[in-house]
């Protein structure tokens, strides 16, 4: 997921933080206790994991526990062992040799997650569609990142033959296929294991946090200062500017956009994001598009189909739905916003 959103915070004597979420963050572990005794204490935590990096702040009212950071780290990995198709010895990858027709029993996570992506892939019509794995290798988005020619029709539609999360078939906690698809659920794991990390510390009786893993993000309660976390929505340009500044709590945001990962070949310019319909790249305007849910993993999901589908479709598909969705799009050489009713009380 392409990340335009980051996320401002204002510490007791005025100073203004700025963290860039789509930045490499320095692993580490560090406590930071603000003013006197009286002043909760600010807890962050940052690493890599799932082939990304996190962040993660706490506004502590009492002592967490003193493993708070490996307790989150592995939490992570369980996320990650599961659902990396960089692991050969996965859950995803097991399914994805997996024979056809044969059936296999999976985690509570892994079922979580494949259900929230049925669910996304049934209301966006397809849109989101964690099957299409061999249409972004094939157009040069894939682990081998090459882009050495654009595809013929005829070879698109063979390829587009082995998608469809249609053949996926989940009853109870077993998966199967009817047809030999693979599966790439890196469009909602992300937000998922933000939601588990979150999920934690509220188990921990910790409820003022703010919980950051490659772009996506969950907060809830109040920052040191007593008030919302602040979130600041970028302009997806080469130097990201701030377009929009805006407070949340209790609430998730994921962003995805096109603007960061792209070729061009003989002045056409190529998006990573890959129609399923059409079995290539977007051509729309949308430049980016952000999405507020109360789970992080089905934000994650909506911002890619969203990605998909462009403007015109999602913001009506948003507004049928009561998704509360942000977009930026390109209009006469300049970046138009566009949002959806369930948005606009956030930009008051």
């Amino acid at each position: 997921m392409t990340l335009v959103a980051r996320y401002l915070d204002v510490s007791s004597q005025g100073q203004t933080t700025l963290f860039a979420s789509w930045r490499s963050l320095v692993i580490l572990v560090s406590l930071l206790i603000l003013g006197c005794s009286s002043k909760p204490e600010v807890i962050e935590i940052s690493g890599s994991k799932m082939g990304t990096s996190y962040h993660i702040t706490v506004i502590a009212d009492q002592l967490p526990p003193e493993d708070l950071d490996q307790q989150i780290e592995q939490l992570l990995s369980k996320v990650d062992s599961s659902m990396s198709t960089y692991k050969k010895d996965s859950e995803i990858s097991h399914f994805n040799r997996l024979p056809v027709g044969q059936t296999m029993t999976i985690s509570q996570e892994f079922f979580e997650v494949v259900k929230i992506s049925r669910k996304i892939w049934q209301l966006s019509s397809g849109a989101f569609d964690p099957t299409i794995g061999p249409l972004v290798d094939l157009w040069g988005f894939g682990p081998d990142g090459r882009h050495d020619s654009i595809p013929s029709s005829k070879t698109i539609e063979r390829i587009k033959e082995k998608i469809g999360f249609d053949a996926v078939i989940l009853v109870g906690q077993t998966l199967s296929k009817h047809k030999p698809v693979e599966l790439d659920l890196s469009a909602v794991a992300k937000g998922y294991a933000v939601d588990r990390v979150a999920d934690l510390l509220e188990m921990l009786a910790l409820p003022d946090y703010l919980v950051e893993i490659g772009g996506e993000i969950r907060v809830s309660g109040f920052n040191a200062d007593g008030i919302a976390w602040r979130i600041a929505l970028e302009q997806p340009q080469l130097f990201a500017e701030v377009d929009k500044i805006i407070d949340l709590t209790d609430i998730a945001i994921a962003t995805s956009g096109d603007y960061r990962n792209y070729f061009e070949r003989d002045g056409v310019r190529y998006s990573h994001t890959i129609s399923p319909k059409t079995g290539k790249p977007i051509v729309h305007n949308l430049a980016s598009v952000s999405v507020l849910s109360s789970s992080c993993a089905e934000a994650d999901a909506w911002a890619t189909a969203f990605s998909v589908l462009g403007a015109e479709q999602s913001l009506g598909l948003a507004q049928d739905l009561g998704i509360a969705t942000y977009m930026l799009v390109r209009e006469n050489g300049q970046f138009v916003s566009k949002v959806s009713n369930d948005f606009e009380s956030y930009l008051d």
